[in-house]
């Protein structure tokens, strides 16, 4: 892909995030640490800590929360456009794990500052847009409402008109709407997007169809393909332990991962995205990206938090250490 810009612009809600620690029932009465998450964020850090220039478009609340989002977005180098609004609180989320592999996540986001983004707001960072090189956007945000909805077609219309490459995360959250409300916004992103990240139940959404394991690369590129048929542009199928497939103008690129102890899983599809991202803007080929993507993937999921355990460039070279101890 042939890129023109700089760096990576992403639009979308962070919220602060509360965790139990230790991790037992919210109901018990733990105590909690105060941290940030949001998808469209993470992968700006992620994006950000490998040296590449990132950009995080929002709207928080005039509270403390908000004060949390900005300062720690700005502290690992994202450029922050986000006004503070009066009249609306910054969203927050609580991550409890429930077993050593099952995280359960509630959102507390129904008015929130972020779900009054609209296109009038985003208009106003159209010169922004018009001057990155990709656009990232997920799922998430047109799930808010009808204006967030709007916020993100619109951003996608500027980043179009200006020669931007769009990519978009379908990232669908069955808790904000039904798979029937979701589809039709999903596919006419996608569909507008040229390049498209989706796992394999999101995959099966955008084309109507059943879920079903996907066991193989075959399987996988099977998906992939009849994906980029239905909606047109380039596409990366996120296979879990089995890797991923990057389907680019119609060549099928396989890229395996390295298994890895699972400590929490949230985040890791956003750190794959970002990795993909950083190697895209170093002009990498599909493999290169994949290779990058799955590595930071894994590094996020063998820590606690959706990003802080993702890795700066120099230190790349120490998650494939043979030692416990660096000294």
């Amino acid at each position: 892909m042939a890129l023109q810009g700089n760096g990576v612009v992403t639009i979308g809600e962070t919220m602060a995030l509360l965790s139990p620690v230790p991790a037992p029932r919210l109901r018990d009465g733990a105590a909690m640490t105060l941290g940030l998450g949001g998808a469209e964020s993470n992968v700006a850090i992620a994006l950000a800590r490998l040296g590449c220039p990132a950009t995080w478009i929002s709207r928080v609340g005039d509270d403390d929360f908000g004060t949390l989002v900005v300062r720690e977005l700005r502290a690992e180098g994202v450029t922050v456009h986000a006004e503070r609004d009066a009249a609306h609180p910054t969203g927050l989320m609580v991550k409890e794990a429930r077993g050593a592999r099952t995280t359960r996540v509630r959102y507390y986001r129904a008015g929130s500052a972020a779900s009054q983004l609209s296109a009038a707001y985003v208009q106003q960072f159209s010169d922004v847009i018009a001057a990155s090189a990709v656009l990232h956007v997920t799922g998430i945000t047109p799930a808010l409402g009808p204006d967030p909805r709007q916020a993100v077609l619109r951003a996608v219309e500027i980043a179009r008109e200006n020669n931007t490459l769009v990519t978009f995360d379908v990232n669908h959250r069955a808790t904000l709407w039904s798979d029937e409300q979701a589809r039709e916004a999903l596919v006419e992103l996608a569909r507008q997007a040229d390049l498209t990240f989706a796992g394999p139940e999101e995959a099966a959404l955008l084309l109507g169809a059943a879920p079903e394991p996907v066991e193989s690369f075959e399987a996988g590129e099977k998906l992939a393909r009849s994906l980029a048929e239905a909606v047109g542009g380039d596409v990366v199928l996120k296979l879990g332990h089995l890797g991923a497939i990057a389907l680019f103008e119609d060549a099928a690129h396989h890229g395996p991962t390295t298994p890895v102890v699972v400590t929490d899983a949230v985040g890791a599809g956003d750190a794959f995205v970002g990795g993909y991202l950083a190697a895209l803007l170093d002009n990498g080929e599909p493999l290169a990206c994949l290779t990058l993507a799955n590595r930071l993937g894994g590094a996020v999921c063998q820590a606690p938090g959706d990003w802080e355990a993702l890795p700066t460039r120099a230190e790349l070279d120490a998650l494939n250490a043979s030692t416990d101890v660096l000294r």
